[in-house]
């Protein structure tokens, strides 16, 4: 204790550093300072936003309660089932030259009842993928495989039309559905139909969700910090809600429904952008049980590109709020328990905090101004906790994410958590876009994610087809990285050292969301152990599995 007192006190003395302390504890002046308009008008909707954003990041806290406290609330293994029933695999695709193939490779390997399969490719595309789908659905069908092509010559309805469309034609009683960018293991209807059939009240399940595993993790940075984020939806949300018997949704992919449960939820409906959680609601509220089940994985291809991936997570996060608008209403004067309405509110809302985030993006300047002349005790004593409440909370998230799903090296995502924070500040500007057109109502087409066939560290997008167009939103995310830049010049100038590490995370997610969506071909040897690709052209057709 002597020797750490001994320390400080020369530490003391040193001088930035010195001034750096004096300022902390120096009281001469604190009673100089006067609240005026101006200091009300900024702290004001300052604090609304942090105390919100605060809310939404202690229910990261209490969705990891949750996922511990209910931990033993999981499934049993189904008994072996003896009378197998039959389901329709659909897989909706549009222009997806690129997995097509590899998606009916995967398909055709599963080891269900060939009789008793009805597999169906549900396309909607406008390019040569028509070509290279029907043909691939023509050579397994020569070999055996119940398959059938089904093309549309719109797109009405988008990923929901296709569903709609091909369920008229369906003969299973379960439906299996596959984006274009999985790969289902031979065994997986083996694995997930037998819970459907359990006498102990799998009359009662209407879908079946299983874990997204990722082909390309360790692709790039990008990949990597995408990866986590998915892990913590998928282990600790979805593991929460499913263990305390909350409402949780189906992800698009890599899950069975019960054929009759679609039909009584009211069908595929597109006046959304999520038709899967919307649909998910409204079966739900119908009775049905929701069974998710982590042991059984399926792999998936990441976005590998930032304009690809951006665009994703605003599709997501308007499909939410839209669904939000729609079915929170039914939610609340449901008769189902108040935690569950609880749930579903921070679930279908939590976009929110995109909107609140640039605000906060906008106000940190000024407000440090204003929050630095009255005093370093208000700032620790209110504007620290709110901060830890708001931001902690999604290290604490991501972290028990990891630790669940690899005990033994979990401990790598902290070299993870500043881009995972970065990231997440960095799509905020079109996230917070995408929320407010569903908040006004404004529709715009569902924009699908670009798959390229890129597995491991392997492969390169820059001269392939169906790369997102970038827009105006770059722009705005590199002059926010630019006015964080100077925002962080002026709190070293200031002596404001204890702001210097937040501040940085919102110029390098401003700057590198920016500047990758801006140069995204010209940055692509931006990973970690992997060395820049070789830029070829793509080959005609889709590639061979």
């Amino acid at each position: 204790m002597y020797a750490a007192l001994t320390l400080t006190i020369l530490l003391a003395h040193q001088g930035a550093i010195s001034r750096y302390i004096h300022k902390l504890s120096d009281r001469t002046f604190s009673s100089v300072y006067h609240v005026n308009a101006f200091d009300l008008a900024m702290i004001i909707p300052y604090f609304i936003v942090l105390v919100v954003l605060a809310m939404y990041g202690l229910h990261r806290y209490w969705l990891v309660y949750d996922y511990f406290l209910y931990s033993k609330n999981v499934p049993p293994p189904p008994p072996p089932v003896t009378n197998w029933p039959r389901v329709t695999v659909q897989l909706p695709i549009f222009n997806e030259r690129y997995v097509i193939e590899r998606l009916t490779e995967a398909v055709a390997r599963f080891d269900y009842p060939r009789e008793l399969l009805d597999v169906q490719v549900l396309d909607d595309s406008t390019d040569e993928t028509q070509e290279v789908a029907h043909a691939c659905v023509e050579r397994h069908a020569a070999q055996g495989l119940p398959i059938t092509y089904i093309h549309r010559t719109n797109r009405e309805g988008y990923k929901a039309g296709a569903l709609k469309n091909g369920l008229k034609t369906a003969k299973g009683e379960f439906v299996a559905i596959f984006d274009a960018d999985f790969i289902p293991e031979p065994d997986f209807l083996r694995r997930t139909i037998p819970y459907f059939l359990n006498p102990d009240g799998g009359e009662h399940i209407g879908m079946v969700q299983t874990r997204w595993t990722y082909l390309n993790s360790n692709y790039s940075l990008l990949t990597n910090v995408e990866a986590i984020l998915l892990d913590g939806h998928f282990v600790v949300e979805h593991g929460a809600r499913s263990r305390r018997g909350a409402f949780f949704n189906f992800n698009g992919t890599a899950g069975v429904w019960r054929r009759k449960v679609i039909d009584e939820a009211g069908g595929w409906q597109h006046d959304t952008l999520t038709e899967d959680t919307d649909l998910s609601y409204r079966a739900q509220l119908k009775g049905w049980r929701f069974l998710y089940l982590p042991q059984i994985e399926c792999a998936s291809e990441l976005p590998v590109d930032m304009n690809g991936f951006k665009s994703q997570q605003a599709r997501w996060a308007k499909g939410l709020m839209q669904t939000a608008k729609k079915i929170l209403p039914k939610v609340f004067h449901a008769k189902v328990p108040v935690h569950i309405k609880a749930e579903a509110f921070f679930h279908l809302t939590s976009n929110i905090s995109y909107p609140l985030m640039i605000l906060l993006s906008a106000m940190l300047l000024p407000v440090m101004i204003v929050r630095f002349q009255q005093g370093w005790f208000q700032m620790l004593l209110i504007d620290l906790p709110l901060f830890l409440a708001s931001t902690c909370s999604i290290s604490s998230f991501y972290l028990v994410a990891q630790k669940e799903l690899r005990p033994k090296t979990w401990w790598r995502t902290f070299l993870y958590l500043p881009f995972v924070m970065a990231t997440g500040i960095g799509i905020s500007v079109r996230n917070a876009q995408a929320v407010i057109e569903a908040l006004v109502g404004k529709e715009s087409e569902f924009a699908r994610t670009p798959k390229f066939k890129i597995e491991g560290k392997k492969g390169t997008f820059a001269k392939k087809s169906y790369k997102n167009k970038a827009g105006w939103i770059p722009y705005a995310e590199v002059g926010l990285g630019i006015y964080f830049a100077l925002t962080v010049i002026y709190a070293i100038t200031n002596e404001n050292y204890g702001t210097v590490p937040f501040l940085l995370l919102f110029v390098w997610g401003y700057l590198y969301t920016g500047l990758m969506s801006l140069g995204q071909t010209y940055f692509a040897h931006l990973r970690f152990g992997v060395n820049a690709p070789e830029m070829r052209p793509a080959a005609s057709g889709a590639p061979g599995f």
